[in-house]
């Protein structure tokens, strides 16, 4: 049995300094709680097979639809269906929180790239 830990949101996020390469911060019940740093615009992509949230836990974050944006500040989140095509961006840099199922790649369906992040980095 794993002992459960206290973690520091402000402390993980100061661990790292790479945008877009979300973190795993812990796992539950097959799913990630991923934290990332974002700057500038993501890839337009989606995920046909699992439901994606982002919680703002610092700056400004917004995800874009094909049919209309959605700008969150710290505290807000949103939930994108599976099979929702978006992209996500942030004019200065945000830290976010990701939930989402820990076999998911960042980048979804769109081309492999440089905003393909490994799987399973922890901090």
């Amino acid at each position: 049995m794993t002992t459960a830990a206290t973690i520091d949101l402000a402390e993980k996020f100061a661990a790292f300094s790479e945008h877009w390469r979300p973190r795993v911060a812990a796992r539950l019940n097959g799913q990630d709680v991923r934290l990332v740093k974002v700057q500038g615009v993501f890839p337009w992509h989606s995920h046909a097979d699992a439901d994606e949230m982002f919680l703002v836990w610092k700056g400004r974050f917004r995800v874009e639809f094909r049919d209309r944006v959605e700008t969150l500040d710290p505290g807000q989140f949103i939930v994108v269906p599976r099979g929702g095509e978006h992209r996500t961006a942030a004019d200065d840099e945000a830290e976010v929180l990701i939930f989402e199922p820990s076999e998911v790649i960042n980048t979804g369906d769109a081309p492999t790239s440089g905003f393909t992040a490994p799987q399973g980095q922890t901090v």
